[in-house]
């Protein structure tokens, strides 16, 4: 077999070396038709529908080092799809006696849909592992840090302090919700097997007696799920699939997102364990893991579009809805694949500068505790007072740089109430601990 040099991921660096580069290359996809086919065989010769020796022949020939992966590329075009010229070479590989056993009674669509199916099991596999990594990692950020107090930002702007220790919860929270998804999607994924038109109709022909007893010894031997219908196009596997990768893209590219956001030079809460160079500034720490994740996320939702644009697919099988779904597809197994291994990586080597967040807190001269006060002035000045009374002072803080309690202590109404306590950021987390350990209880 010649490897493809198209398919080495010179433009992808969010997938390339990860598990789902191999999982999902043409040699894989090859290797998951013959997969296909050779199951089929030994089904068949399973329920007496084919000599024994037909089924150790074609599994014996169905190497993928005897097939030309470019060549079958090429010679699909005439056909529209791999599996023709696919099952051409491997029926001529076989041989005169045992040939006419290679494909009985399936149809194209029957082959690439299964081997679909195997790559994307065999792809979210490794996902699962790198999703379990980093909920671990996660888990251990949140519990580390359930206490280290930090700015809470909501529209870009400071709001009222939180943990950091939730904010890693809440990351994890939305890893362990893509990782139960994959998970259910990766164990319901089915095998395909319908015929023509879906109908079983060659199986029968050939002396099957009950061709649905075929499709669930078919399903069994290729450990897929047993389908209740033939699925050419009642596209739900695609699109259960699509959903569930471009879930984890998105849960991860939430992770990445405030890594980004938090790791700008001016704020530098966190940071990469190493970060990338750059070709012109020898300086540069660049957050290459959160980059390529964010990358990833922002393409799955457009692939998963195509994937569930599918849906809509005439007849008993479709022209066009059916081919249009492989690329996307794959390109989506690929960035999920990539983010997952990549944000491993980051959760594992997360850097967290407490000090720095320590120091944020009081950027906005004590201003983020102006809600706890509003609340707890209000029952003394009444809430007229108490908002014109904290108005006039925010903006004495920004004009005067002074901090608010210095100049709420200067206030005679106030003189005899306790500031130190309402005014101390680190005293005004709310539930925070208490919602991070909830979030942790979740396995």
């Amino acid at each position: 077999m010649t490897s493809d040099p198209s398919d080495t991921g010179l433009l992808a660096p969010g997938w390339v070396g990860a598990p789902a580069a191999d999982t999902t290359s043409d040699s894989a996809w090859l290797r998951a038709m013959l997969d296909a086919e050779v199951a089929l065989t030994r089904t068949l010769a399973s329920l007496g529908l084919a000599p024994s020796a037909a089924a150790a022949a074609v599994a014996e020939t169905a190497r993928t080092n005897r097939f030309d992966v470019r060549s079958i590329a090429r010679r699909a075009r005439a056909g529209g799809n791999p599996v023709i010229p696919l099952v051409a070479d491997l029926t001529e590989a076989v041989g005169a006696e045992h040939g006419p056993y290679v494909h009985r009674g399936a149809t194209s669509q029957d082959i690439l849909d299964t081997a679909t199916m195997l790559v994307a099991v065999r792809t979210l596999d490794p996902v699962l592992a790198d999703l379990e990594r980093i909920q671990t990692a996660l888990a251990r950020l949140a519990a580390r840090h359930r206490g280290t107090v930090m700015p809470g930002r909501t529209l870009t702007q400071h709001a009222v302090p939180t943990t950091f220790g939730l904010k890693a919860a809440g990351w994890r929270s939305l890893v362990l919700d893509a990782r139960d998804r994959v998970r259910t999607v990766r164990d319901g994924l089915p095998a395909q097997l319908g015929g023509a038109a879906g109908t079983l109709a060659a199986f029968t022909a050939y002396g099957a007696d009950d061709p649905r007893a075929l499709t669930a010894a078919y399903a069994e031997e290729l450990r897929l799920a047993d389908p209740v219908l033939p699925w050419h196009s009642l596209r739900t596997p695609i699109a259960d699939l699509a959903g569930g990768l471009a879930f984890t893209a998105g849960a991860l590219g939430k992770l990445a997102a405030d890594v980004l956001t938090l790791g700008r030079t001016e704020i530098a809460e966190v940071g990469e364990a190493a970060g990338g160079g750059s070709s012109a500034m020898p300086h540069k720490a660049n957050p290459v893991r959160a980059t390529l994740i964010t990358a990833a996320a922002r393409r799955a939702p457009q692939l998963a579009a195509t994937l569930y644009g599918s849906l809509a697919a005439e007849d008993e099988r479709p022209a066009g809805a059916w081919h249009a779904e492989w690329e996307p597809l794959r390109d989506l197994l690929r960035l999920v694949g990539g983010a997952a291994r990549d944000g491993a990586e980051l959760a594992d080597g997360l850097q967290v500068d407490e000090e720095s967040m320590r120091r944020h807190l009081f950027l906005t001269h004590g201003l983020i505790v102006s809600e706890r006060l509003a609340a707890e002035l209000t029952p003394l000045l009444g809430r007229a007072r108490a908002r014109e009374l904290l108005d006039e002072v925010a903006r004495r803080t920004r004009t005067e740089n002074r901090s608010l309690a210095e100049l709420l202590s200067e206030e005679a109404e106030l003189k005899d109430i306790d500031l130190e306590g309402p005014t101390d950021p680190a005293q005004y987390t709310g539930s925070a601990g208490s919602l991070t350990d909830r979030a942790l209880e979740r396995s």
